[in-house]
C-alpha cells in the first residue's frame, strides 16, 4: 500500500482534516487494510506537504495540542490522478509468512506433524472466511466493506485451495526431501 497516495484520495473524498481525522477515514474506509499508525500519518502528511501535493490549511486547538488542518492541493490531485492510472504489476516473487512456514514445515516436519499443521491452518482460513461472508451479507453493511470483503475473499480463497493440494501432496513431498 502507499500510504501518502491514500492519504491524497481520503482527502481528495473530503474536505481539509487533520492527520488525526484522516487516520479514522483510513480505518473506516480500509476496516480491512493493514493498521495504520499515527506516526505514519503524521510523517506522510509532512512529506506530502515538502512536495506540495498537499498545504496546511489552519491550525486549531481544541483543548490539546495544536492540530494543523491540511488540503489536497492541484499538484497533489495531478499525482492522484497519476497513480490511480497507473497499472499494479503482480509481485514478481511470493512473498508470504504463510508460504514460507508451510515450507520450513514440510521441510523439518514429519508428514503426520505437517498434515496437523496444515489442517490448522485450512480451518484458521475456513474461520475468516466465515467472517468475511458474514460481513458481506450484514444488511448494515457499507459498499466499502463489502468491497474489501471480497478482495479478503477471493485471497483466502485462493489460500485454502493452495492449502488443499499442499495436504494432498505432503507424503510425496516427504519422499523426495528425505530420499
Amino acid at each position: 500500500m502507499s500510504t501518502p497516495y491514500v492519504l491524497l484520495g481520503l482527502l481528495a473524498a473530503g474536505s481539509a482534516v487533520h492527520g488525526y481525522d484522516l487516520k479514522r477515514a483510513y480505518d473506516e474506509r480500509l476496516p480491512q487494510a493493514r493498521p495504520l499508525a499515527y506516526g505514519q500519518v503524521y510523517a506522510s502528511l509532512n512529506r506530502l506537504a515538502r512536495d506540495g501535493l498537499v498545504a496546511a490549511t489552519g491550525q486549531e486547538r481544541d483543548g490539546g495540542p495544536d492540530r494543523t488542518s491540511y488540503a489536497i492541493t492541484d499538484a497533489g490531485r495531478a499525482a492522484l490522478h497519476d497513480w490511480i492510472g497507473e497499472v499494479e504489476q503482480p509481485a514478481p516473487h511470493v512473498s508470504s509468512s504463510l508460504l514460507s512456514k508451510v515450507m520450513v514445515a514440510l521441510l523439518v516436519a514429519d508428514v503426520h506433524t505437517a498434515r496437523a499443521y496444515l489442517t490448522a491452518q485450512r480451518q484458521a482460513h475456513t474461520t475468516r472466511l466465515r467472517e468475511l461472508t458474514a460481513v458481506k451479507t450484514d444488511p448494515a453493511a457499507r459498499l466499502d466493506d463489502i468491497v474489501a470483503a471480497d478482495y479478503a475473499i477471493a485471497h483466502l480463497d485462493a489460500d485454502l485451495r493452495w492449502l488443499r493440494a499442499t495436504l494432498e501432496r505432503v507424503a510425496d513431498w516427504h519422499r523426495e526431501v528425505h530420499a
